[in-house]
């Protein structure tokens, strides 16, 4: 019995911008179908492109794999670093006949191109150097080396989503391997790092089907496996059109930033072209167990914000409550310069069970105890001021006197007394909750009022109400 080979996956972006969502996506897919298999998931950074590639995109991407929590397991491979042996494997293809040189001078291809526009054909180049005697080059003429693409026949790439995708042989002109420069091309370089990393399965976009068919016919001119694969169809917004910055196309990292949580993320990008049934809350656990290549659709997902807001909604009901209070105060304290002590955390600690039911993001539970770090005197939103009326500041002057009374400053004993003094002057509720919220807050927003005040404390509490009533 033939011993099953490792599955090896991998995620190749190049290094010239942020970790977008649609490669986040790309990743993940690859991570868990490595893990379902109890195979690998590999690294590579393509930053041939020299002019465009920076070291601050390179540490976005690991910082955003690492946020999603897509450990990789090898050291990342840098694919300019590899130019000498992409340059190796030219040569080889040369010494077989499967390459050649090509002499062909800009102003000749820019010939071709218009002939074939006014042709009505695609612009190809038409193989003028594939067999002539190389003592025909002209002198002093660097050429690049183009790869002898079969002109009979078809290529089939056999893909996991997309199926049996056929390639007429003669749709593909003779691609160019080595620029006149000695520089390797995307689709040489590609095979290259992919066959000597062991790559078995390649998942990407389906912008990417063309290159399969002429990456598979490098593949075959070398005597190499070709790895299978698996064209996943691009993101779109919600409208239906190509998911844009408009539409949510941010980096992991601001993902990160405007609140939601890495577990969150994962659930909700693998339910972005990918289904189990009619799951839609899956731990990751789950996904691993269930994820195939399969199951992923034919048509593009969609983008929608609402839907992710309420999932992660979802994950923070169901976070720990020591682990959310830390995410808050570390991502506040990134985005709004907050600086807090251990006293203030055991206050937002002692309020997240209440901050928790509600809040969509960490963004909203920060926002929602700004209150805590506040000096006196407030500042108010309008809403809050326009609740502090001549009438609600008498009614705070009274409510003070009656929770001054108040030895036990206890949420039980806090709430008995509102809502007895609420009852004295003939009130609902709201109507001594809204304008005492106010006070304290600056706001009509905050978790449950009688939290609000026992959180504060007595003394902060009282100086607050204080501050307001007539």
């Amino acid at each position: 019995m033939s011993e099953q080979k490792t599955i090896i996956t991998r995620f190749a972006p190049s290094p010239t911008g942020y970790l977008h969502i649609g490669g986040a996506r790309t990743a993940l897919f690859n991570w868990l179908f490595a893990r379902h298999h109890g195979g690998r998931f590999l690294l590579r950074i393509e930053d041939t492109d020299r002019e465009r590639s920076t070291d601050a995109a390179i540490e976005a991407i690991f910082e955003g794999l690492r946020w999603l929590g897509l450990e990789w397991d090898a050291e990342p491979v840098f694919q300019f670093s590899r130019i000498e042996r992409h340059k190796e494997v030219v040569e080889e293809l040369l010494a077989q006949g499967k390459a050649y040189r090509c002499y062909t001078s800009p102003e000749e291809l820019e010939e071709m191109r218009e002939k074939a526009r006014a042709e009505g054909r695609p612009a190809r180049y038409d193989g003028r150097w594939r067999d002539r005697d190389p003592s025909e080059a002209p002198a002093g003429v660097k050429p690049v080396i183009r790869f002898r693409s079969p002109d009979e026949g078809e290529t089939i790439v056999r893909d996991h989503v997309m199926g049996d995708v056929r390639f007429p042989n003669e749709q593909f002109d003779d691609l160019i391997l080595l620029r006149s420069d000695g520089t390797p091309t995307y689709n040489l370089s590609v095979v290259v790092d992919d066959h000597d990393m062991g790559i078995t399965h390649i998942v990407r976009g389906d912008d990417h089907l063309t290159n399969a068919g002429r990456q598979s016919q490098i593949y075959a001119a070398l005597g190499w496996d070709i790895p299978e694969f698996a064209h996943v169809p691009l993101i779109h917004g919600p409208d239906g059109a190509k998911l844009s910055k408009r539409h949510g196309a941010l980096g992991a990292e601001a993902y990160r930033d405007l609140g939601y949580l890495p577990e969150a993320m994962r659930n909700y990008l693998v339910r972005l072209g990918w289904s189990h049934g009619d799951d839609e809350i899956f731990s990751t656990e789950q996904a691993i167990e269930w994820f195939n290549l399969e199951s992923i659709g034919r048509s593009p997902a969609r983008f929608d914000f609402a839907k992710l807001e309420n999932l992660n909604g979802h994950y923070i009901r169901e976070a720990d409550n020591e682990r959310l209070t830390d995410e808050t105060i570390a991502l506040m304290a990134r985005l709004k310069g907050w600086k807090t002590d251990d006293a203030f955390r055991q206050k937002l600690l002692g309020l997240m069970p209440a901050l928790k039911e509600r809040a969509k993001t960490l963004v909203e539970l920060g926002e929602s105890v700004a209150f805590l770090l506040a000096q006196r005197p407030l500042s108010f939103d309008d809403k809050a001021q326009q609740l502090l009326t001549e009438e609600a500041r008498a009614l705070l002057g009274r409510l003070a006197s009656r929770l001054e009374a108040d030895n036990d400053w206890e949420l039980k004993k806090i709430e008995a007394t509102i809502r007895t003094v609420a009852e004295e002057e003939g009130l609902k509720l709201g109507k001594v909750a809204q304008p005492l919220r106010a006070a304290v807050t600056g706001s009509t927003v905050s978790p449950p009022i009688f939290d609000v005040l026992a959180i504060l404390g007595r003394e902060e509490a009282l100086a607050r109400i204080r501050d307001q009533a007539a």
